[in-house]
């Protein structure tokens, strides 16, 4: 008798992938007009925000990163090392590229936390909800990423609009953990206090709960960002335009160049997007040390 399944799995169950495939296409198709209207919108905003990045002179943004980080780091040689970083993505010819990467992160970032933020305070308020939203969040977070572009491709179709929504996706999960997190590591006898004292819940909220929290709510900021920056390289495979654009072509032409100075500015992109936010969290936990 063989003892091959000892070591190989006995029985499968043959999963009628096809089924799938035809079930998505067709509700694609029965929801065309819906998704057209996301994808113009999403166009819409992308576009606009790279119309507005491209009317920054270079040497103001320039500035704004020199004034960003040294106001934040309080050190002005850190502001000098990271503008001079910016300086060096212009001198290599990617500055346009740079803009249309950033336009990507920056819609993919604000739709996060125009989600993230009060979906995660909603799962702060309860904890059957919160145990049901953890398993959603865990597979949104641990699934791999490539995976988002095949629904995205699929419903959006190629291009920036696409890379939003699948950039969305794996981003928003800090943003809504850490809200979450942030307010319920709040004292009881603070909350309490100020219930005591005639604010409503809604006050609570705004006025204790999510300034005490408003740390851990800065570092979901930061962690969604950076893994937006991550996400908005690989959705070059779906026609995002940008700086993943030219690394996906350095890797198809073997072209070692062109991939390790673009690929150096998406770094130098991340290090300042990074330093930035960071900077903020530790300023808002002085803050709220100091209250």
């Amino acid at each position: 008798m063989s003892a091959g399944w000892i070591y190989n799995f006995p029985f499968e169950i043959n999963i009628n992938l096809k089924a799938i495939d035809d079930a998505v296409r067709a509700f694609s198709v029965k929801y065309e007009a819906f998704f057209k209207v996301i994808t113009k919108s999403l166009g819409g905003l992308v576009n606009s925000i790279n119309f507005v990045l491209n009317k920054i002179p270079w040497f103001v943004l320039i500035l704004l990163v020199f004034i960003v980080i040294w106001r934040t780091s309080n050190k002005i040689s850190k502001g000098i090392i990271f503008s001079s970083l910016l300086f060096l993505v212009g001198v290599a010819g990617l500055w346009n590229l740079m803009n249309e990467t950033l336009s990507i992160i920056i819609a993919s970032v604000v739709i996060s936390l125009l989600f993230g933020f009060p979906i995660g305070i909603l799962i702060s308020t309860s904890n059957r909800l919160n145990k049901a939203v953890r398993p959603i969040l865990d597979t949104m977070q641990t699934m791999p990423v490539f995976v988002y572009l095949i629904p995205a491709l699929l419903f959006f179709g190629l291009g920036k609009p696409p890379a939003v929504i699948a950039t969305t996706i794996y981003a928003i999960v800090p943003i809504i953990r850490l809200t979450n997190h942030g307010i319920r590591q709040i004292n009881a006898e603070v909350v309490e206090a100020s219930l005591a004292f005639g604010s409503t819940k809604l006050q609570s909220l705004i006025k204790v709960q999510i300034p005490q929290a408003l740390p851990t709510i800065m570092t979901g900021v930061n962690q969604t960002l950076m893994m937006a920056m991550a996400m908005v390289v690989t959705t070059s495979m779906i026609g995002a335009t940008g700086l993943g654009m030219e690394v996906l072509i350095g890797v198809n032409r073997i072209e070692i160049g062109r991939g390790l100075v673009s690929g150096s500015a998406v770094v130098i992109m991340a290090v300042i997007l990074d330093r930035a936010t960071q900077g903020l969290v530790q300023r808002s936990e002085v803050k709220t040390d100091g209250q």
